[in-house]
C-alpha cells in the first residue's frame, strides 16, 4: 500500500552501460518534474551522444503516476521502452526519467536479447542513484507585511515548507509548498498571524 501523502523519486541524476555482443547501451537517470524538462534532458543526451543508433527512454510523471510516454526510438516495437518503464514502474517511481544510448556493434541481438539489453541498462542506472520518499506537497500564496517575515520564516521551517517564490517588498509575495499531511496545521497557524491573506494557488 503505497502513501498517499508520500511519493518515491531518484535523489540525482546518475548513468550506467552495459555491453552486449559489440553493442553498448547507456543508461541515464534524471529527476524530472515536467515534459518540458523531460525534452531538455534528452535534447542533452542526443547533443552528448549524436552519432549513436538509438536514443530510447521512458518516463513517468505526476503523483498519480498516469503521465507516461515509452520510445523505442527505431527498435523494433515493444523492445525498449516499455522494458525501460517496467523497471522504473518496479520500483515504485514518479517523476523519473531513463534514457538508454544504443551504439549499434554490428551484431543483431534478437527481441529478446534488445529487451534484457534496455531492461539491464535501466536497472543498472537505476541503481546508482538514492531513491528518496519525499512529501505530496499543496502550494498556497501567502500575502503579509514585511515587519512579518520572520515569523512567517520560522512557520515555514517548522512545518518543512518549502519556498517556491518570493518577493519581498514592504508587502510580500510568498508562494510556499506545504507537505499534505501539515496543510492543517501551517493554515490555521498562518491565519492566526494578523493581516496575513492566504489563498491556495491552482493545479
Amino acid at each position: 500500500m503505497t502513501d498517499p501523502d508520500f511519493y518515491t523519486t531518484v535523489a540525482k541524476s546518475g548513468t550506467a552501460e552495459f555491453k552486449d555482443r559489440g553493442s553498448k547501451f547507456i543508461g541515464y537517470v534524471f529527476p524530472v518534474a515536467s515534459a518540458e524538462e523531460f525534452r531538455e534532458r534528452l535534447n542533452d543526451v542526443k547533443k552528448e551522444h549524436p552519432k549513436a543508433s538509438h536514443h530510447c527512454f521512458a518516463y513517468r510523471l505526476g503523483l498519480d503516476g498516469n503521465t507516461w510516454r515509452v520510445s523505442d526510438d527505431g527498435e523494433p516495437s515493444g523492445t525498449a521502452g516499455r522494458p525501460i518503464l517496467g523497471q522504473i514502474d518496479s520500483k515504485a517511481l514518479v517523476n523519473t526519467l531513463v534514457i538508454v544510448v544504443r551504439y549499434f556493434g554490428g551484431t543483431l541481438l534478437g527481441v529478446p536479447g534488445l529487451i534484457n539489453a534496455y531492461k539491464t541498462a535501466a536497472t543498472l542506472a537505476l541503481q546508482t542513484t538514492l531513491l528518496v520518499q519525499k512529501p505530496v506537497e499543496k502550494e498556497f500564496l501567502v500575502q503579509f507585511d514585511y515587519t512579518q517575515v520572520g515569523e512567517i520564516m520560522n512557520l515555514v521551517k517548522q512545518y518543512n515548507c518549502r519556498i517556491v517564490r518570493q518577493e519581498m517588498q514592504l508587502f510580500c509575495n510568498m508562494t510556499i509548498a506545504v507537505p499534505r499531511n501539515r496543510i492543517l496545521e501551517v493554515t490555521y497557524k498562518l491565519q492566526e498571524i494578523r493581516d496575513v491573506e492566504l489563498s491556495p494557488v491552482a493545479g
